[in-house]
């Protein structure tokens, strides 16, 4: 599978890395480079697939079940992401087969730490977001639409076999919001679970109740960016609402699908340490001690370029907290050779996963097991099958 984006960012980074504009648009000149011709983003009516979760309205309208925005579309329209269109009366997805982006990564890259280790991941994206973050680190993914590029179409098949073919123990739906892209994701698990192979899923959280309990039927692993506990963050950074995310990281874990959260810390906007305490707490008393939560250190990017990088101070001040209020595992990401970027035993407290940036260094661990002590530790390890 070619790589159709080069991905670069700081060093340490343990986020999904943000590509230029220029790459963004020359994508199709490497996917011809590569022998995979681009095509036009419609080349016959064949191409339209139906969307899912829409309910048909009066005078042709239509409205999206798929996310909390709920969206009413006019004939002809588009809803707030973008890539699903109101055609005749019937709601379509406008991305359904055409990745924008294909690449390989480390598992560690999205970050998962507790899911299979020093692994790959065939790691896909749509161009498309249901939010509009002003700190988004991939924006020329999320904020573009279909008609910005075109790309050849790819079966979920063919994105499944090329996986098998890179040996990848995981295919991962990241970079931009892979909820905009539901239907293919949710086709491409399907038969990825077939073939042995997991799939890992990066998102916002910011799915319909209907939407998160189908998708979890099919996947292994969500990663779900918490992006405050304060609403108001939400609405004006993030063109969105807190509650529905956190109904969603409650459903998803009553399914017992693997849950991470990552919190990106920007510097003013959603670091006070009574705000992180607060939502340490409703975690804990939600979600339990075990889903592993990583800060993540904020740079400049998007619309927030006047703000600098995170402090480091804040970022361990945050781990203290979600610490004292009985998280078990929590991470400091994009610092370098910062120490909580490591596993630790829960009960022993011995080093069990040694990291360095998206390097593995050394696991100690059996069969899930601390080596040390013996103690279980949550996560899917190499032994687990889809």
């Amino acid at each position: 599978m070619p790589e159709i984006f080069n991905n670069r960012s700081h060093s340490a980074s343990t986020g999904d890395e943000p590509i230029s504009r220029r790459d963004f648009l020359a994508s199709a000149a490497v996917l011809l480079a590569a022998g995979l011709a681009p095509m036009p983003l419609f080349a016959s009516g064949d191409d339209l697939f139906e969307a899912s979760f829409y309910t048909r309205l009066e005078d042709s309208r239509v409205r999206c079940g798929l996310c909390p925005h709920q969206c009413t579309i006019p004939p002809g329209g588009k809803g707030i992401c973008g890539v699903r269109s109101n055609i005749g009366g019937t709601l379509y997805s406008l991305v359904y087969g055409r990745p924008c982006s294909i690449h390989i990564d480390p598992i560690e890259k999205k970050p998962f730490f507790h899911f299979f280790p020093g692994s790959s991941a065939l790691s896909l994206s749509t161009v498309g977001c249901n939010m509009s973050c002003k700190f988004c680190q991939n924006w020329q993914i999320s904020q573009s639409k279909p008609d910005d590029i075109s790309v050849r179409f790819l079966l979920p098949e063919t994105i499944v076999s090329k996986a098998a073919e890179q040996g990848v123990r995981s295919i991962a739906y990241t970079y931009g919001e892979p909820v905009v892209f539901y239907e293919y994701m949710n086709d491409i698990a399907r038969i990825a679970r077939k073939a042995g192979i997991f799939s890992a899923v990066v998102s916002n959280g910011y799915y319909s109740p209907e939407a998160i309990k189908s998708l979890c039927a099919n996947i292994d692993a969500i990663k779900i960016d918490l992006k405050s506990f304060d609403d108001s963050y939400y609405r004006n950074i993030c063109g969105a609402s807190l509650a529905p995310v956190l109904d969603t990281l409650k459903s998803i874990k009553s399914t017992g699908l693997w849950l991470e959260i990552v919190y990106l810390m920007v510097p003013t906007l959603n670091d006070d340490p009574v705000m992180i305490r607060e939502m340490a707490r409703w975690l804990v008393e939600n979600l339990g001690p075990d889903v592993p939560v990583h800060f993540s250190r904020f740079y400049p990017a998007y619309r927030l370029s006047n703000l600098p990088p995170t402090p480091v101070a804040s970022l361990e001040k945050a781990w203290e907290i979600c610490r004292e209020e009985g998280i078990r595992y929590v991470y400091i990401g994009n610092v370098t050779d910062h120490r909580a970027e490591n596993t630790f035993c829960h009960n022993c407290g011995k080093k069990i996963i040694s990291r360095r940036g998206y390097s593995i260094q050394a696991i100690d661990m059996v069969d899930g097991k601390c080596l040390h002590c013996k103690s279980a530790i949550p996560g899917l390890w190499q032994e687990a099958k889809p």
